[in-house]
């Protein structure tokens, strides 16, 4: 028996080499590799097992002086390099300013408009606390309890108006960077810009409803500019009943400050109307209705004479028809005598006389 074998590459079947080397595995018709002695260690072989990835070509040249990996791949499961590649992860967004807070944009208003409403509620207690006083001595724990109820309603209502303005401001970047990305174009102005636009004081009476302006500035529908031009207006408005609000509490005298309690309570109210205003008009420029539905296309057509038919409809048949009818078919159906006999002698004349 031969010592020489020829392995197959396909199988792994060693054939004994008896005259002249084969080509071909006479079992799988894999390819037989060269001839080599069958007790031949690995460094006498004059081929080797070599495990390559399917990039291997791609892949940069080894690095002088690092030493490689002889050892022979391992796997827990068959590879399946090329045939089953996995979709590529979607790349991360970057990191956008008040991300966390413009998710909560529609919330915070109402949240907003309801806490000045409470204040409102707040206002109007202490000035019918004062009413009764005219008269009357307030228990002190009844006071108590009049101040912390003011207090802690107008804390919570600016924090959360602080909240809200600055989730407003997040969602008007992502606004306008969406809708100048439409156009082909970059927004012209800056994030802080934007922000600076937004927070100064008395600047910031001006520049938001610039900055919502920009946005539906090539929209053919009128709706959303409309709400922002509303907006603009109530938020001018707002401003100004603040400002006013403040110089009220400087007054010396005791009426005047009576009159202020109200006169804070009115404020509240036109801020919860401004964070209602708002909420409506970041829907109108969504192009959503106010109760955030998705707003449906409507086509108005000119209404026109109802047509004519020129093809007499099918009445449908009834009693009243079918009476009419059969009294007709009955009449027919009645032979008349006199013509038949009539008739009969005038066939007799012609045949006699023919």
């Amino acid at each position: 028996m031969s010592t020489v074998v020829q392995p197959c590459a396909r199988c792994g079947a060693r054939w004994a080499v008896q005259s002249t080397p084969m080509h071909w595995c006479p079992r799988c018709r894999g390819v037989l590799l060269s001839p080599a002695p069958i007790d031949a260690p690995a460094e006498r072989r004059n081929y080797r097992w070599v495990a390559r990835r399917p990039d291997q070509r791609t892949r940069r040249s080894p690095v002088p002086g690092r030493p490689q990996s002889r050892e022979t791949p391992r796997y827990t499961q068959i590879p399946r390099w090329g045939l089953l590649d996995p979709p590529p992860r979607p790349t991360d967004a970057p990191a956008r300013p008040l991300t966390r807070l413009t998710k909560w944009a529609s919330v915070l208003p109402i949240a907003t408009a309801a806490l000045f409403a409470l204040a409102a509620v707040a206002e109007l207690l202490r000035y019918l606390l004062l009413l009764r006083n005219r008269t009357r001595l307030i228990h002190p724990a009844v006071l108590l309890c009049s101040d912390v109820f003011v207090v802690a309603a107008a804390l919570l209502a600016l924090f959360l108006a602080l909240l809200t303005a600055v989730a407003v401001v997040g969602w008007l970047i992502d606004t306008r960077r969406h809708a100048f990305q439409e156009t082909g174009r970059a927004d012209p102005r800056s994030v802080r810009a934007l922000v600076l636009g937004c927070v100064i004081p008395v600047v910031n009476l001006l520049w938001p409803g610039v900055f919502l302006t920009e946005i539906v500035a090539e929209r053919a529908d009128p709706r959303a500019l409309r709400a922002i031009r509303i907006w603009w207006a109530a938020w001018v408005f707002g401003g100004l009943v603040a400002v006013a609000a403040l110089v009220w509490r400087t007054a010396d005298s005791l009426q005047v400050k009576a009159d202020g309690v109200l006169f804070t309570a009115f404020t509240d109210l036109v801020a919860a109307a401004v964070a209602l205003l708002t909420l409506a008009m970041m829907r109108a420029v969504e192009e959503r209705d106010v109760l955030g539905r998705s707003r449906t296309a409507r086509r108005w057509l000119i209404a026109v004479d109802p047509a004519v038919p020129v093809i007499e409809p099918v009445q449908p048949g009834g009693r009243a028809q079918r009476a009419a009818v059969e009294p007709a078919r009955e009449t027919d159906s009645v032979p008349d005598t006199d013509d038949d006999n009539g008739a009969v002698d005038r066939v007799h004349e012609e045949v006699l006389t023919k």
